[in-house]
Order: C-alpha cells, then sequence, then structure tokens
C-alpha cells in the first residue's frame, strides 16, 4: 500500500542487471498505487464493505516493467495459495484459541460477531466493523524497516 514510483522500481531492477543478476521478484499489495495513480480495482465493493474490490495491479506493474525495461515479465496472484505449508505449533495454538473463543461467543448468545486476536487476547467484532475497512501496512512496523535496511526496494 506504499504509494510507489514506477521508475525507481525500473531502476532498481536495471542495477541488479548491472550485478549480474538477471532476475528480480517484484512484489504488489492488492491496494498498492503508483505516485499519482488511481487505486486498480476489479469493481464494486464486496458486501458490506464501501470500498471496491482490489485487484489487478499486478498485471499493471508487469506490463510497466515489461515496457520500461524491455524485460521479460510474469505476474502471478498467490492469493491463497501463499498460506499453504504446514501449520507450525504457533499456528496449531492458535486455531485452537479461535476456536474455543467462538464457541464462547455461541455459549453466550453472542451473534453476528467475528473473534478477533488483539494479541495477547482473543476478543470480538460485530461482523459490520471487521469488514468495515481493510487494514493498512504500519509504515513505522519493524517489518518495514527491517526491509529497508536490508535493501529491498519499496519503490518509494
Amino acid at each position: 500500500e506504499i504509494p510507489f514510483d514506477m521508475e525507481k522500481v525500473c531502476e532498481k531492477i536495471m542495477d541488479n542487471a548491472l550485478h549480474e543478476k538477471d532476475y528480480a521478484i517484484v512484489v504488489v499489495a492488492e491496494g498498492a498505487t503508483a505516485l499519482g495513480g488511481d487505486v486498480i480495482s476489479k469493481g464494486c465493493g464486496e458486501v458490506g464493505r464501501s470500498e471496491v474490490l482490489l485487484g489487478g495491479i499486478g498485471e499493471w506493474v508487469a506490463s510497466e516493467i515489461r515496457q520500461r525495461t524491455e524485460k521479460d515479465t510474469r505476474s502471478l496472484v498467490l492469493g491463497h495459495l501463499q498460506r499453504g505449508g504446514s501449520p507450525t505449533t504457533f499456528d496449531r495454538l492458535l486455531a485452537m484459541r479461535f476456536g474455543a473463543a467462538a464457541i464462547r461467543l455461541v455459549e453466550k448468545g453472542e451473534f453476528g460477531r467475528m473473534v478477533a486476536l488483539a494479541s495477547p487476547h482473543m476478543s470480538s467484532v460485530t461482523l459490520e466493523v471487521a469488514v468495515k475497512s481493510r487494514k493498512k501496512v504500519n509504515m513505522q512496523s519493524d517489518k518495514v524497516l527491517t526491509a529497508r535496511d536490508i535493501g529491498i526496494c519499496l519503490g518509494d
């Protein structure tokens, strides 16, 4: 979701070639926008949301890279595939916590709510609140700062 400069992304790709690195992996969040550009979407909002249905930015970025660098590009939407793999102990414990919290909601007769992790505790929110808006990346988060520290180009 960081507004990115397509020129800087392409510069990074071309810089890789100068160091005999003939490939680049460009990751694009579905909510990302080019500097001065609009959000690319698939159309109307999802049920319960006022926002548009995001999608298509990855293909647009691949096309721009192809045009600007004359390099072969591929666009791949990972979707739920990226969430695959064997569950860790943390995953299993978290699933149990979600399940137990959901049962507690049912026992209390609290319907129309979603279980949420508000670390370190389980909580619940109404479905209207849960789907009202998308969560954005915190630009000061440790993950973003670490990515920058190790030389990952975030396109800004």
